[in-house]
């Protein structure tokens, strides 16, 4: 039994709502990291070592935030445009797929595009990764990028109807815009990521350069200036994981979403339930990054060894079950060897 459509795209319109409302924080975290650094700053630079008054340190950041602000604006520009242009080509490299076609994988590329057929959509491009591991992802920004990869991995063990089942999740995550907003993420946290790089090269700069300078006031103003990169880290540091911190919300809450839409596409809960119970530990892409792993399927690593970025698969099974009504199942136990039947 399919999931009621009203009902599921009334969670889809309350999550877009949410996961946008997440997004916009990205702004205003890189307008409060440039703010805190500018107070910081001027603290650093008190007259005779003093501590500035409170309202002078606000009033000084304050300023530099609303003089500065085009130029926040145009980095950020410049980040999102660059992106957008060569976002392809750095997913693909990261995770290290290959774009197939028909005459390649014609009976995978004849479900997905099936599944494109019965809703009206355009054929995302598909590809496919060298790996035994079992995953997927759906990735790009825009109709010409959309694309879908899978592991040979997932096409050797799933069936049919359960291969079938993670295209349409993924699918799903296309219609639904999740990962543009998860690119859109990702983007942001490569700025920070990239920044804290910078003041890092600075920092062993700074450290290098002040134990080759001579004079007490050389040393005290390297010293000062050594502090000050070191506190300038810590906040992009913080910035850094308060971003990585809603990209796995984002993630968490949108799996559930493409689970869901899966089932409304292929009407067969039970596939999509049998597939997630496949895949389950089975997932772990070795050789990609950490932002590959969070807009697949499934990923059990956790960030810092706390922060999961997925539900747990029973979670996933069990709210498959609780809204189409169809019980879950045991462990597929039958042979893997032939799986297209």
């Amino acid at each position: 039994m399919a999931l009621a459509a009203v009902g599921l795209k009334t969670a889809i319109w309350n999550n877009n709502i949410r996961s946008i409302l997440l997004l916009a924080l990205y702004p205003a975290l890189i307008s409060g990291l440039v703010w805190a650094v500018a107070a910081l700053a001027t603290v650093m630079t008190g007259a005779d070592g003093r501590m500035p008054p409170a309202a002078a340190v606000t009033a000084s950041a304050n300023a530099v935030v609303i003089a500065y602000w085009p130029l926040i604006l145009s980095v950020v520009g410049i980040w999102f445009v660059i992106a957008f242009f060569f976002h392809t080509k750095m997913v693909r490299n990261l995770s290290h797929s290959r774009p197939v076609t028909r005459l390649e994988e014609p009976e995978l590329y004849n479900l997905l595009e099936n599944l494109c057929i019965s809703r009206g959509l355009p054929m995302p491009r598909l590809e496919i990764m060298e790996t035994d591991a079992l995953n997927a992802f759906a990735s790009g920004i825009g109709r010409e990028s959309y694309a879908i990869t899978v592991t040979r991995g997932l096409m050797k063990v799933l069936r049919k109807d359960e291969l079938e089942a993670v295209l349409g999740h993924e699918l799903t995550h296309i219609m639904n815009n999740d990962v543009r907003l998860l690119i859109i993420s990702v983007i942001f946290t490569g700025m920070i990521g990239f920044a804290m790089q910078m003041v890092w090269s600075g920092f062993r700069h700074s450290l290098f350069y002040g134990r080759h300078r001579s004079g007490g006031g050389n040393r005290r103003g390297s010293g000062q200036l050594m502090i000050f990169i070191v506190a300038v880290g810590i906040l992009l540091w913080i910035g850094y994981t308060a971003t990585l911190l809603t990209r796995f919300a984002l993630s968490r809450r949108r799996e559930f979403m493409a689970d869901a839409g899966s089932v409304e596409l292929t009407t067969n809960p039970e596939a999509m339930m049998r597939a997630l119970l496949r895949i389950s530990g089975r997932d772990r892409l070795k050789d990609a990054p950490d932002d590959i792993a969070l807009m697949c399927i499934e990923n059990t690593h956790r960030f810092l060894g706390v922060f999961a970025t997925h539900p747990p698969i029973e979670r996933r099974i069990a709210e498959i079950s609780r809204l189409s009504g169809v019980p879950a199942p045991d462990f597929p136990t039958e042979s893997r060897k032939n799986p297209w039947h």
